[in-house]
């Protein structure tokens, strides 16, 4: 394989990661889908594990997601522009300290945007981070998590293999 078509399936690999937390865009399914790729242009039994895990976290990540309450996030007054810049962050923090980076990362944006968005000091940004938290974040942090995993297994894969 070369190196456009992983530099392409790394491409699609951060469109997916990027999507996670808009509405209706299938960024699970574009990360899933772009391991399936390289899983099916390498053919090599590292490739397939990768591929079988990403399956099964991707899946286990969806069952969660349904499991949790659905809430509405015009109910809690966060926008959907939080939540892509809190995905954001989620993203380039994970990458400084994996896993509770993007915990961290997300939850902080949020408070920050809120923060500046009500102007009423700590104790209004911080109800409303925890509105917006238990409106969307936990379904979206989840699903940001798994997709960082996935990501993260394939990068390390690539440069094993």
């Amino acid at each position: 394989m070369g190196t456009a078509q992983v530099c392409l399936i790394g491409a699609v690999l951060l469109l997916g990661l990027v999507s996670v937390p808009a509405p209706g865009v299938p960024g699970t399914l574009l990360c899933w889908a772009a391991v399936l790729w390289w899983a099916a242009s390498e053919h090599t039994s590292l490739t397939w594990g990768v591929l079988a895990g990403a399956t099964g976290l991707l899946a286990v990540a969806q069952v969660v997601v349904w499991l949790l309450p659905p809430r509405r996030i015009r109910e809690s007054g966060v926008t959907w522009r939080t939540m892509l810049i809190a995905g954001g962050v989620a993203i380039a923090a994970f990458c400084v300290l994996p896993v509770l980076g993007a915990i961290l990362g997300f939850t902080g944006a949020i408070y920050v945007r809120e923060f500046d968005r009500l102007g009423g000091g700590h104790r209004t940004a911080w109800a409303a981070t925890r509105r917006a938290m238990r409106a969307v974040g936990g379904s979206v942090l989840v699903e940001l998590l798994a997709c960082l995993i996935v990501a993260g297994t394939w990068a390390g894969a690539v440069l094993a293999g």
